[in-house]
Order: C-alpha cells, then structure tokens, then sequence
C-alpha cells in the first residue's frame, strides 16, 4: 500500500508506529515523504493509494477516492497567518504581492474567503513552498506571505509580523474549529482496515511518546525539539483520532461555503 504524507512532525508522529511494522495485522506500506502541494495534485492525477491532503483539494477528487475519519489535521488555534515584514494594515493589501504554500490549500482557501469578507481587495500571489515563504517576506521578494505549520512559531525570528491569524478569522465567524489536512483512500481499499491502523499508530504515539523521537527530528526540516514538540502538540489532537459531529460539520461549513462563491467545486466525496 502506497502511502504518503509529509516529514513535519504531526505526520511523522502518528503514522511512525504504522509505517515502521510495529502494528500488528495492519496492511504493509511503502511510503513516500511529500509535501501538500505534492499530493493535492497527485491524488488528482489518481497516484498513491493513501495519502494526506489539504482539505481544499477534496473537491477535485473523483469517487475513487474515500475520506477517512482518522489521522488529519483539524483543530483550534491552529490556523495559517498572514505576515508581513512591518507596517501594513490589513486595509493595504490591494495590489500588494503575496506568497502562498499551495492554491488548493485549506490556507489559500481561508486566506480568499478572508478577502472576500475585507471586499475582495486583488492581491497578486504566487506559490511558493512554504519553508521559502518566511525568508522570501524578509528579503522583500513578497509584501505578505501566507504560512502554516512550525512557521506560527518562528516568524518572529525572522523579524516578520502577524497581520491576520486566519484561525481566529474562521473561528469567530464560524464557531467551528479548523478543517486543515485530510486522509483519503483508494475506494477500492479496505479502508476501514486502513482506519484502523492509522488509529493504532496514533494510539501507540500517545502511549510511547519517545518511541518516535529520533525518527520525528531526523525527518523535521531544520527544527529545534522544542518546536517539534509545539507542532505535535498543537496539531496531533482528538480530531485525528476521530473527526467526530464537530469535525464532520467543520468540514461541510468551509468546503459548503467555498463551493456556494464558486471558489472550488462542488464536494463529491462523502464526509464520514
């Protein structure tokens, strides 16, 4: 079974105990490190057969495909920021050249139902991958960046500042917590076999904390134990145990509504 997700460090920590053989009966894997930008187009293109996806790449996948309620990224205080070198208010951003992880990012999506919320001032954008985002801004390539991840953690080192926390944007508007990465599966997989592991990887993480450590710093891109930790933390929560009635709304309320302004299509894969 051909998996992918990425090496940040929430990825790494759940599907370790999986990926290294030590869940019992779980389906033997082959596993491929790949960024969100890298699998949203992929799994269009029908490659892999588990992956980790943006949310907003779920309206442009098929009925091959199959939403899992386990092992994504959805919660509270987690959101991306928008950030800036200094000195720009939010009524500024007309005209101004923004740099962003991915186009079918749950970031970029929020990031344009922000704007259409401030009148839908133009901006021109760009895709940049995200640990370039942050260096790109401080060396005035970008007037803004859009970042996600460890990146809430760090932009302070790189002199940046907040301008906009889309989270607390889209929790205070909606009530609803953030629908941010998603697993989907090949439909003709036993996907509740699938379900399954991930949920006993995630649980033997939690039980054995240390048991991942080494592997989670090695394949964290440049990043001190501390913020590995934060990352874990903040995103590794019991949403990726289980999406639940709160998630499976969340989830509904950002793609329900993107559709409705036209921003993505209209979601054709079932939210479990």
């Amino acid at each position: 079974m051909h998996l992918a997700h990425s090496p940040c460090p929430n990825d790494t920590f759940i599907y370790h105990a999986w990926t290294s053989g030590l869940i019992d009966g779980a389906p033997a894997t082959r596993l491929t490190f790949a960024d969100i930008d890298v699998t949203n187009t992929a799994c269009a293109r029908g490659e892999f057969d588990v992956a980790k996806v943006s949310y907003a790449a779920l309206p442009y996948l098929g009925d091959e495909w199959r939403l899992l309620p386990a092992g994504g990224a959805l919660g509270r205080g987690c959101g991306p920021l928008v950030l800036t070198g200094g000195g720009t208010e939010v009524g500024d951003l007309a005209g101004k050249r923004v740099a962003v992880p991915s186009d079918r990012s749950t970031a970029f999506m929020l990031f344009n139902l922000w704007l259409r919320d401030l009148g839908s001032p133009e901006v021109a954008w760009e895709v940049v991958p995200f640990d370039q985002i942050m260096p790109a801004v401080q060396g005035g390539r970008f007037d803004a960046g859009l970042v996600i991840h460890e990146a809430r953690f760090t932009y302070r080192e790189y002199g940046l500042e907040s301008l906009v926390d889309l989270g607390e944007w889209w929790e205070g508007s909606t009530g609803c917590p953030i629908p941010l990465g998603a697993i989907v599966a090949k439909s003709h997989l036993d996907t509740d076999a699938v379900t399954d592991a991930i949920r006993a990887s995630l649980d033997h993480a939690w039980a054995h904390p240390e048991a991942s450590r080494a592997y989670v710093a090695e394949h964290a891109q440049e990043m001190s134990e501390a913020v590995c930790r934060m990352h874990i933390d903040l995103y590794v929560n019991e949403f990726s145990r289980d999406l639940g009635s709160e998630g499976r709304m969340a989830v509904e309320r950002l793609l329900g509504g993107a559709a409705e302004l036209g921003l993505v299509p209209k979601l054709r894969i079932a939210v479990p």
